[in-house]
């Protein structure tokens, strides 16, 4: 049975309660309407940690005028169904109001810059102010042993271990695997809005992600690479925002540089907007 808390004070009394006992604490901050990839992520945090804090808040801040916030599919009930057979120990539902004591317009922001500037942060300006800022705030409401993170959103991990360093966090973070449909498809709440047609043709992203993964790794220039990249996505009936090669820390690789690298995709089909990546050694 998991303990649902919308309360901060109880939040850290059941926190400091735990830690009195000498046990470790794990968060997983989510948006809610969870799937397998979240649940996946409670069983990773349980692999790390002896009790585990969910947050599901959907958060204002991240979203920008023309994007989803109002339509987020907000489902608490399955939430909480799901977590609990996850082995989820408590559920940190908070209000806006909890969270953004001063309003969401009057709310003290973190920025993180260097790794905001492009991909994401250029088309969705202000996005990663808003991650920041909440993902800070669960951080010190929780005040856990360690935070897990899933892969899929490659650029929000880097913000996020950014900022961790930056501000000395007592905090350590575990990336988790992106969580994959058998069709290679990243699992996400956004395929939901997809219709049955666009659901079908939206596991070309990671057909796609392996493609540049096998022509960087047969010597296969960039530009070159993303430029194929970005065409065989507009054929499939994608609009693509970008599709690139970077090292892990985002730059643009230098030519006849070795060693880690990411594609990353983002491109809307419909009126669904998707990301993906997929990391390789060049």
């Amino acid at each position: 049975m998991i303990e649902t808390v919308q309360d901060l004070a109880t939040l850290r009394v059941r926190v400091a309660e735990w830690k009195r006992a000498g046990l470790r604490v794990a968060l997983v901050p989510t948006m809610g309407n969870l799937h397998a990839g979240h649940f996946s992520l409670i069983e990773l945090a349980r692999r790390h940690a002896d009790r585990v804090v969910a947050s599901v808040f959907v958060n204002p801040t991240q979203f920008g005028p023309n994007e989803d916030f109002a339509r987020y599919p907000r489902t608490p009930q399955a939430d909480a169904e799901g977590l609990a057979a996850a082995g989820c120990d408590v559920l940190w539902l908070p209000s806006v109001d909890t969270m953004y004591p001063y309003g969401a317009d009057a709310a003290v922001s973190v920025r993180v810059p260097e790794v905001t500037a492009t991909l994401e942060g250029a088309h969705r300006p202000g996005h990663f102010d808003g991650v920041a800022t909440v993902v800070s705030r669960l951080l010190l409401q929780v005040q856990p042993d360690v935070a897990v993170f899933g892969r899929k959103d490659y650029q929000q991990l880097a913000v996020i271990r950014y900022m961790v360093r930056d501000l000395a966090f007592p905090v350590e973070l575990v990336a988790a695997p992106t969580f994959r449909a058998e069709d290679g498809l990243a699992l996400s709440s956004r395929n939901q809005y997809l219709s049955t047609e666009e659901r079908a043709c939206a596991p070309v992203i990671y057909r796609t992600l392996q493609a540049m993964r096998g022509a960087v790794q047969g010597g296969a220039s960039r530009p070159g690479v993303e430029a194929q990249a970005a065409a065989a996505l507009a054929e499939a009936g994608f609009q693509v925002d970008y599709a690139v090669v970077r090292t892990p820390d985002l730059r643009e690789p230098v030519d006849g540089e070795a060693g880690p690298r990411v594609a990353l995709i983002a491109a809307r089909l419909g009126s669904t907007r998707l990301i993906d990546n997929l990391e390789f050694d060049a």
